[in-house]
Order: structure tokens, then C-alpha cells, then sequence
């Protein structure tokens, strides 16, 4: 679904991030990408959702090479992104009103997709979220764990196949963090969506990663991947084997710092 080959990335004037980076992602799998600040986590996902593009090698995604983004890859961002100025129902709307707009030209709507019903398709997921009541309210009269299901109401609209997040729940309190977490597992099992979740959080990163990408100080060469195909199982943070993850993550983590 999602290939790096040979990947080499560098900051004007900074050092390579990455070098000569390989790294495979199958359809319906969902990472979770982990490592010190500054190891290049962000710019990962950035390259995937062809926001950054790299001075040698290429990303694949869905057998084409990104040379812009696609239009079924979907981006949650750590700060919303949402329009302060528009409702809930408009922002859940944003991305679907974008594609009437400019048509099915490839680049904002997939090829030939014809764009429906907006405000129904919207509110098909504002009602999904719990978010029906709050849909004439603004981004400031809601909670931030409101906002964030916003941003998730508004991607899902677009039906995307890939769903990347870039640190989506750091700014929310413990149990909202667990409750999104818990709704972006159930999504992804219904939609069968592949997902990448870029935290600095260990935990989260083994609660909600099948697959754990660990990043250490740039450059970043090879691939340290981390099998947790438990991860799914209800109860699977309250066991011991949970706990012994997180240690071994925390470990790796302190040792590439």
C-alpha cells in the first residue's frame, strides 16, 4: 500500500534525515511511528501524504510514485485545522465542498468520483461521532476532544483509504485520549483503512500500533519495526504483556536519545 525505496531526505541546509530509507506498509495495517523529538516522525508522514517529497529515491502509494497528494489519503493534523470562523457542520463539510468545487480532476477528487449529497454525507458522520447536537456551534464553543472528532468527522467524509494522523490526541486530557483512541481502531476495522499514528506517546504508541516504527537520531537508515499484533484485543493495556512493551519501548527510546 505504502513503499519507501531508497528514500533520501534533508532541510535546506540541515542534515539527511533519512538515507537510503526502505520501508513497506500492506493495506489495512495499522503503525504507529515512535522516536526522540527531532528524529524525523513528522516528516515521515508528511512524505506519505505527499506533502514533502524526496531528493533521491521514491514513495509509493497504492502502486503510483507521489509526485502530489492524493486525494484518498486523509491527514489529521495535532491542531484541528478547522475554520474558526465556520460551524462544525461546515468544517465536517470542508473537504467534500473543495470536491464539487474543482471536480474530479485526480488531484482534489479522485478520478471520476462524483461528489453527492454534502451536508447528508457530513452529517452521516457528525451523527456517527456524537457531534449531531454541537453541528451549528463553533470550534471555540466546543472541547478540544470535540474538535478532534471534527477533524476525524471531516476526513472520514472524504472516504479515504489511508488515514494519517500526526500526533491527533497529545493536546486532550488521559480519557479522551483513550476514547479517541478506541474510535480510530473501531473505524479503521470498519472502513478497513491502512493508518499511521505519529506519537511521542509509548503508550498510545502500543495501544493503537499493530505494527511500531521506532525513528532514532537522524539519519535514519533502516527500519526498526516492532511486531504488536495484540494490540487489538480488548483488555490488552491492563496485561502484563502490555506493560512489558511499553518497558521495551521506553528502553529503546531512552537508548536512541
Amino acid at each position: 500500500m505504502i513503499e519507501f525505496h531508497s528514500v533520501d531526505f534533508h532541510y535546506p541546509g540541515h542534515e539527511s534525515v533519512f538515507e537510503g530509507f526502505d520501508w513497506q506498509i500492506g493495506e489495512g495495517e495499522a503503525w504507529a511511528v515512535l522516536g526522540p523529538s527531532g528524529c524525523g516522525k513528522s516528516t515521515l508522514l508528511y512524505l506519505m501524504a505527499g506533502l514533502r517529497f524526496p531528493q533521491r529515491g521514491r514513495v509509493v502509494v497504492a502502486g503510483e510514485a507521489l509526485d502530489k497528494p492524493r486525494p484518498r489519503t486523509g491527514l489529521i493534523l495535532q491542531d484541528y485545522g478547522l475554520l474558526p470562523w465556520a460551524t462544525v457542520a461546515e468544517n465536517a463539510n470542508l473537504g467534500l465542498r473543495l470536491r464539487k468545487f474543482y471536480g474530479p480532476d485526480g488531484r482534489h477528487a479522485p478520478q471520476g468520483e462524483v461528489v453527492g449529497d454534502i451536508d447528508r454525507a457530513a452529517m452521516g458522520w457528525l451523527d456517527r461521532l456524537g457531534l449531531a447536537e454541537v453541528g451549528a456551534k463553533y470550534p471555540g464553543q466546543i472541547s478540544g476532544g470535540q474538535r478532534q472528532r471534527t477533524a476525524i468527522a471531516r476526513t472520514l467524509a472524504t472516504d479515504p483509504d489511508v488515514l494519517l494522523m500526526d500526533e491527533p490526541f497529545a493536546s486532550l486530557d488521559a480519557p479522551t485520549r483513550q476514547s479517541l483512541g478506541r474510535l480510530v481502531r473501531e473505524l479503521r476495522q470498519e472502513a478497513g483503512l491502512t493508518t499511521v499514528i505519529v506519537t511521542h506517546a509509548i503508550e498510545e504508541a502500543a495501544r493503537l500500533g499493530e505494527r511500531i516504527l521506532l525513528l532514532g537520531n537522524p539519519p535514519n537508515h533502516s527500519p526498526v519495526i516492532i511486531d504488536n499484533p495484540n494490540s487489538v484485543r480488548i483488555g490488552y493495556s491492563e496485561t502484563e504483556e502490555y506493560n512489558q512493551l511499553c518497558r521495551q519501548l521506553r528502553a529503546r527510546l531512552e537508548a536512541a536519545g
